[in-house]
């Protein structure tokens, strides 16, 4: 598999985790209240599996690789990808806190944390497009097939020292448990 059909692919898990992540702020409305469990493994789940493994094969492996191959990262997609990732980030930290405050009661702690679900999740179908179309492309045609396949094999050994061997798995397993809970229509 190419490097960047694997990122693609792991863009796919990070797409149905939104979906989830919508479907639990309709019920969060409707009811007015969270499973906080729920939730608590959902922003795991983006830490884990969108941040760490996700975005640290893109930040280490996939985009020093590109500019080495000419693509500028100041004033190309590269710094753009980077700049997003690291908004994402403050919107997992400000989920985990509103989820906190809900927990110890805080009136907004649910409107907190409603907002900052859906502001990461536009955020992330935009930059998803981004990638998918625009930089993952320009990946396509600037890196031959064996750095490619060079790129995978450094991406399962990250996978493997960053997360740990079988954690991959796990959070799979972990969005079909959450996908079958939230999306069931």
């Amino acid at each position: 598999m190419k490097a960047t059909g694997a990122l693609k692919h792991e863009h796919e898990a990070i797409r149905l985790m939104l979906q989830i992540m919508e479907a639990a702020c309709v019920k969060i409305e409707t009811e007015k209240k969270v499973h906080v469990a729920d939730v608590d493994e959902m922003i795991d789940f983006l830490k884990v599996f969108a941040d760490q493994c996700h975005h640290g094969k893109e930040e280490n492996i996939l985009f020093p690789c590109l500019e080495k191959a000419g693509i500028p990262r100041e004033g190309g997609p590269i710094g753009v990808m980077l700049a997003e990732h690291e908004q994402g980030r403050k919107y997992i930290a400000n989920m985990g806190r509103a989820l906190t405050d809900y927990e110890d009661g805080a009136a907004t702690g649910l409107t907190d944390l409603v907002e900052n679900i859906r502001s990461y999740a536009e955020l992330l179908e935009q930059h998803i497009n981004k990638e998918n179309n625009v930089l993952f492309a320009m990946a396509d045609r600037v890196l031959t097939e064996e750095t490619q396949d060079g790129l995978f094999e450094e991406f399962e050994e990250l996978e493997e020292d960053v997360i740990g061997r079988g954690k991959h798995e796990e959070l799979h397993k972990r969005l079909e448990r959450l996908s079958g809970t939230y999306l069931k229509d």
